[in-house]
């Protein structure tokens, strides 16, 4: 029986590393990679052109265009073409937003090539790939969260990410109001609502807490 010829998508802002990893991916067997991008616009460029990988290798932060934009669009565009993050972030706010964005499975950029082999064919295989100790986390996130207070801070709305994005500038509320197309006033509203879900008390805190958990800034 033919083996299944693997069409892998590599899209990482490190030209090195990208090189590298599809040096090794080319080597692995039923693997090979047909897109290389910097960012989430080359790499939806390329797809619209007709160049459709099996699996995306999708690093989450990446100027441009993110992992975590990228993965959504995709989500909508092309549902049929599974996401693997590549991430040093794994805290279980990250990963709730990134299953929200339609991510399939989640490597730490140290995993080794065993791993990653095991991973791709298992996205294919059986639609996810998720580590005993990502799954684990999950499911004590949920169970903890039967009042629903847990999870809730866990899941933020588009809006509620944008301004995170905005408030780690060194732009004025007013100014990230204009920004947004917002009032002052629903700019304060979602500045208090934040400090409240994420347990901060000013903006240092949201900054803090987008470092933490890997949200790209602009």
């Amino acid at each position: 029986m033919e083996t299944q010829v693997i069409r892998i998508a590599l899209t990482d802002d490190h030209t090195l590393m990208r090189a590298a990893l599809a040096a090794v991916i080319n080597k692995s067997g039923n693997f090979t990679v047909v897109i290389e991008a910097s960012n989430g616009n080359e790499l939806i460029a390329k797809i619209e052109a007709g160049n459709f990988p099996d699996v995306i290798l999708l690093d989450l932060n990446m100027p441009v265009f993110d992992g975590y934009e990228t993965a959504r669009w995709l989500q909508i565009n092309y549902p049929d073409i599974h996401v693997i993050m590549l991430t040093m972030y794994d805290t279980e706010p990250t990963m709730i937003r990134l299953l929200q964005a339609g991510v399939k499975g989640f490597l730490k950029k140290d995993t080794d090539l065993n791993e990653l082999r095991f991973a791709i064919n298992s996205v294919v295989k059986s639609g996810y790939y998720y580590t005993n100790s990502t799954t684990g986390r999950l499911i004590n996130l949920f169970r903890k969260s039967q009042e629903q207070s847990v999870l809730m801070k866990s899941m933020l709305t588009e809006m509620e990410m944008r301004f995170l994005k905005w408030a780690c500038t060194d732009l004025t509320y007013k100014e990230i109001a204009n920004e947004m197309h917002l009032n002052v006033r629903a700019v304060d509203n979602l500045r208090d609502n934040l400090f409240g879900k994420l347990e901060v008390k000013n903006r240092v805190g949201l900054v803090m807490y987008s470092i933490r958990h890997g949200i790209q800034t602009f």
